[in-house]
């Protein structure tokens, strides 16, 4: 592993990390794995956990530059703000602390980020973990969206920041990309802030993020029914922009249809389709009953925008 030198990097790689620490040694080192990759950075921030970041995150300084910050438990959205403002680098690349880029990740997208300069906002190709169930289901839900998702001219309309990436330029530093108010859809949320704003991320096909989501199936489920708990104020926060993005129901017909068939894969397995499928059914019962029953879920008040910017002004979004 040859030391990346401590000149201004191309990418500064932003992780949040909250108690996931075992998950963040193998992204890391697939950090230093990278073959022929352009010049970049680490920034890890710790979002306040129990837990004090390991010994072995220092370890990796002398290989690459990283920057570890903690501070007080604030959510996702915040923390990865925390780490936008201290980047030095022309492109932004958020993963979570799961994630581990394939060895020709950052080569690969940094040479389209150079080819393609009429493109801001980028999303990485994210493939699941198949050596356990839920990494085949992981695996299968991806592959769905980013089939269904990816448009004509190459763009897609699915932004997932375990692999996502944005020129320095359309950021407010100081502000921040995400909005503080969203502790779950963070992403959604931000989508639905470039789609405002005219812009979809371009889809890199080659540049490959492998997501591992480590979790037992009976703690998938456990996490999905939270998250749907905590994404509720996102959406509400989405409904008062007025920005449509959700697809039809005869699409959800063609994706699940798209879902049954990729799972018959051997790789993957109809189990995997079944995971998905419960998890997914979880998360719009809790949705439903979230219109259903708005007081038991907290009001979404006023969003605090965060602004795209576009060519040099400042978007409304």
């Amino acid at each position: 592993m040859v030391p990346v030198p401590a000149s201004t990097p191309l990418f500064s790689i932003i992780v949040g990390v909250y108690n996931d620490w075992v998950s963040l040694e193998q992204c890391l080192r697939s950090l230093a794995e990278q073959s022929s990759g352009p010049s970049f950075e680490a920034i890890v921030v710790d979002d306040g956990g129990s837990d004090v970041a390991p010994e072995y995150v220092r370890d990796w300084i002398p290989v690459y530059p990283l920057t570890l910050i903690r501070q007080t438990h604030a959510g996702i959205s915040a923390a990865r703000n925390r780490g936008i403002q201290a980047s030095r680098g022309s492109v932004l690349v958020f993963v979570d602390a799961d994630c581990k880029f394939q060895p020709d990740c950052l080569a690969t997208l940094g040479a389209t980020i150079t080819q393609c300069l009429q493109h801001n906002c980028f999303q990485l190709h994210l493939v699941g973990d198949c050596s356990g169930i839920v990494g085949r289901a992981e695996q299968l839900r991806l592959i769905t969206l980013q089939n269904h998702l990816l448009q004509p001219d190459g763009c897609i309309r699915y932004l997932n920041t375990a692999g996502f990436a944005i020129r320095r330029a359309k950021v407010d530093i100081e502000k921040g990309l995400f909005d503080p108010v969203a502790v779950r859809a963070e992403d959604t949320l931000l989508l639905a802030n470039l789609i405002e704003a005219g812009e979809l991320p371009l889809f890199v096909a080659n540049a490959t993020v492998q997501h591992a989501v480590p979790l037992s199936l009976l703690r998938c489920f456990r996490k999905a029914i939270r998250a749907a708990l905590m994404e509720a104020r996102t959406y509400q926060v989405i409904a008062q922009m007025g920005v449509t993005f959700r697809v039809s129901q005869q699409a959800r017909l063609r994706m699940l249809l798209s879902m049954w068939k990729t799972s018959g894969q051997p790789s993957i397995g109809r189990l995997a389709f079944f995971v998905v499928a419960t998890r997914q059914s979880l998360r719009l019962i809790i949705h439903f009953l979230g219109k259903a029953f708005p007081w038991g879920f907290r009001s979404a008040g006023t969003p605090n925008r965060i602004s795209v910017v576009d060519h040099g002004k400042t978007g409304s979004n």
